[in-house]
């Protein structure tokens, strides 16, 4: 198989990572200077904290995936 046989797991792991990281980073540190009235001073609390619990459990999914297969 093209790039092993794990490679769905790889790739969810990436995708949740993704997730958590760019979600905590957009709550804990948010742009210094706004360029314009169109974007938001700082990101959405709730659905933040939701999309990176999101990409915490298929980090963890895959993980265990990978770890048991």
């Amino acid at each position: 198989m093209f790039l092993g046989e794990d490679l769905l797991a790889w790739l969810v792991l990436a995708l949740g990572g993704a997730l958590v990281v760019g979600n905590v980073a957009a709550i804990v540190r948010p742009p210094a200077t706004q360029s314009d009235e169109s974007n938001l001073e700082r990101a959405p609390l709730i659905r933040s904290l939701v999309m990176a619990g999101v990409g915490l459990v298929a980090a963890i999914w895959a993980l265990a995936s990978l770890i048991a297969g």
